[in-house]
C-alpha cells in the first residue's frame, strides 16, 4: 500500500511517523509546498538569542506533546518555565498590572486578590462575586464566549482580563468563539457546581490533597518548551522516516479519485527542495491520502471529488497573526516587571494583542544582559496587521512597546512573523461543523483529514490528530488485508 500525507507541519509529520509504526511495509510520501518541512514551527538562531517563529511552548496538560517528546528521545531537552516569573500583567490604561493571583483563564481560584486588583471597579468586583448566586444553565446548548462570560462574571471581568487572554490564544471575535469548542471545561463547572467560584476553589482543594499524596509534586510546569527549540521535535520526527519520504517544494495542484478508489495527485514543483530528492511531474497514484493542509486549501483540493465536504470545511473561518520579536539591551527597558507576559484587552485600543518576554520566560533564549520580547498583532481586532510589512509594523508596535515598557532607544535586531490564515475560528456550533465533517470523512476509508482546525489549536492537539488520521488509514488497510487473505483461502478450499 501507499499513502499521500499533504502538509508537512506538525500534523502531517505526526501522521507519517505514526503510520509508519503501524504498517512499516507502506510507502509514504509526505508533501509541502514549502522548500522546508515544520510548517508554522520555524526557531532562528542569532547572535546567541533563540526565537521562535510562532509557538513558542506547549501545554503539559494535554499529554500527546511530553509523550511524543520522550518518545523520541528528547526527554532531556524539555524546559519548564522559569519559576520565578511565574504570572502575567493586563494591560490597564497603558500601564502593567498584575494578573489577580489565582485567576486562570475566566474564573478566580481566590477571591482576596480580585477584591484588591486595580484592574477592576468597585462595582466590577462586586458583580464577579454575585457569581456565587447566579443560576446556572442546564442546558447543553452552545453560547459565545463572551456571553458566557458576561452572564457569569460581568461585563468588566469579560472586558478586562478574560477577553484579552482568550484573545492572546484564539486570536478571535469573543461574540463569536465558542465556549463548548474552546474552553468546555467551565460550562462543566457551572453546570456540575452551580458556580464557577465554587467550582475552581473545590478543584484547588482536590489538587493540592493530590499534590500531598504524591509528596514528589507536579513533573512539569503547565507549559514546557525545548532546549533547542520547537523546530527539533519536527527534525526527530523526520530522522525516524524513511529517506525518501519528504517532497518539500512540491505543491500539490489538484487530487482526485478514479473509478478504482485510488487518488491522483497532480503537483509542481515550487522551488528548491530542502531535501535532496527526484521528482515525477507526471501524476501519481496513491491508495489513501491525509489531508494536513489548512481547512481552505483543503477545501479547494476536495471541491471536486468531495463537495460536500469541501463546502463544510469552507465554513472553518481563519485569521493571522503577525509576531514581532525584538532584542534588547537589558538596560534599555526601564520599565520594572518580572512577569512571562502580558495581555492587552481590546478596549485599550491598541494594536498588540499579546507580549511575551521571551528571555524571562526561558532564560536560555537570550545572552545575559540581554532582553528579548515577542509582540503579537492582527487577530480578529485588526486583521490587516497580519500581513503589514516590517518597516511599516515595527515603529507601529515600538511606539506601544515604548509606552508600556519604557524603552529607550532601538532594538538591536527585529525578526517579524507573518502568518496568515493559520489561526482557525471556533465559532458558535463548531463541535457540530465538525462532528459533520468527521461524518463524511468516515464514511470514506482512504481519506482522513488532520490539523488545528477541529479539535484544538496546540502543538499536543495536531500531533494527536496526525496519529487519529494515521490510525484510520492503518485500521482501513488492515482490515482490507485481512479481507483479502479470507477471501484467497475460500478460493483454494
Amino acid at each position: 500500500m501507499n499513502i499521500a500525507i499533504l502538509g508537512a507541519g506538525i500534523s502531517g509529520l505526526s501522521a507519517a511517523y505514526r503510520f509508519q509504526q503501524l504498517a512499516p511495509e507502506t510507502t509514504i510520501r509526505v508533501f509541502d509546498r514549502r522548500n522546508r518541512y515544520g510548517g508554522v514551527l520555524e526557531t532562528l538562531n542569532r547572535d546567541g538569542f533563540q526565537i521562535e517563529q510562532s509557538a513558542d511552548n506547549f501545554i503539559t496538560t494535554i499529554p500527546w506533546g511530553v509523550q511524543l517528546c520522550k518518545e523520541l528521545g528528547l526527554g532531556e531537552q524539555l524546559v519548564q518555565t522559569n519559576p520565578s516569573v511565574r504570572r502575567t500583567y493586563v494591560v490597564r490604561r497603558g500601564r502593567l498590572h498584575l494578573l489577580p493571583d489565582g485567576f486562570l483563564m475566566m474564573a478566580p481560584t481566590k477571591l482576596l486578590p480580585m477584591a484588591l486588583t486595580p484592574i477592576l471597579s468597585p462595582f466590577g468586583k462586586l458583580r464577579a462575586g454575585l457569581e456565587l448566586f447566579i443560576p446556572s444553565r442546564k442546558d447543553d446548548c452552545d453560547e459565545s464566549m463572551a456571553n458566557f462570560v458576561r452572564r457569569r462574571l460581568g461585563r468588566e471581568v469579560f472586558e478586562r482580563l478574560v477577553e484579552p487572554l482568550v484573545s492572546g490564544v484564539y486570536a478571535a471575535d469573543m461574540e463569536k468563539l465558542s465556549v463548548l469548542a474552546t474552553l468546555p471545561r467551565f460550562r462543566e463547572m457551572e453546570r456540575n457546581y452551580g458556580s464557577l467560584i465554587r467550582a475552581m476553589q473545590k478543584q484547588l482543594a482536590a489538587n493540592r490533597a493530590a499534590n500531598l499524596a504524591e509528596q514528589s509534586g507536579a513533573r512539569y510546569s503547565m507549559f514546557v518548551t525545548l532546549r533547542n527549540g520547537l523546530a527539533s521535535l519536527c527534525d526527530a520526527l523526520v530522522t525516524k522516516l524513511q529517506p525518501d519520504t519528504l517532497r518539500t517544494g512540491q505543491e500539490v495542484t489538484r487530487i482526485w479519485k478514479t473509478a478504482e478508489k485510488q487518488w491522483v495527485l497532480e503537483t509542481k514543483s515550487s522551488g528548491s527542495p530542502t531535501i535532496s530528492a527526484t521528482y515525477n511531474t507526471k501524476p501519481e497514484f496513491f491508495d489513501a491520502i491525509i489531508l494536513a493542509t489548512p481547512v481552505h486549501e483543503s477545501s479547494r483540493l476536495l471541491k471536486n471529488s468531495s463537495p460536500e465536504l469541501a463546502e463544510k470545511l469552507a465554513k472553518i473561518e481563519h485569521e493571522g497573526t503577525a509576531i514581532a520579536t525584538l532584542a534588547f539591551n537589558s538596560d534599555q527597558v526601564k520599565q520594572s516587571f518580572r512577569g512571562m507576559g502580558f495581555v492587552v484587552p481590546k478596549n485599550e485600543q491598541s494594536p498588540i494583542l499579546a507580549g511575551s518576554f521571551s528571555s524571562l520566560k526561558y532564560e536560555h533564549r537570550a545572552p545575559e544582559g540581554k532582553f528579548l520580547i515577542r509582540i503579537f498583532a492582527g487577530g480578529n481586532r485588526m486583521p490587516e496587521l497580519a500581513e503589514l510589512p516590517e518597516r511599516q509594523l515595527k515603529p507601529l508596535l515600538l511606539a506601544e512597546m515604548r509606552k508600556i515598557l519604557k524603552i529607550n532607544g532601538e532594538p538591536i535586531f527585529t525578526v517579524t512573523s507573518h502568518w496568515a490564515k493559520t489561526m482557525p475560528q471556533y465559532h458558535v456550533g463548531h463541535r457540530e461543523l465538525v462532528q459533520e465533517i468527521e461524518l463524511l470523512t468516515d464514511s470514506d476509508l482512504t481519506l482522513a483529514l488532520a490539523g488545528n482546525a477541529f479539535h484544538g489549536v496546540g502543538i499536543p492537539n495536531c500531533i494527536q490528530s496526525g496519529f487519529k488520521a494515521a490510525e484510520k488509514l492503518a485500521s482501513s488497510f488492515a482490515k482490507n488485508n485481512r479481507s483479502a487473505n479470507d477471501t484467497e483461502k475460500q478460493v483454494r478450499k
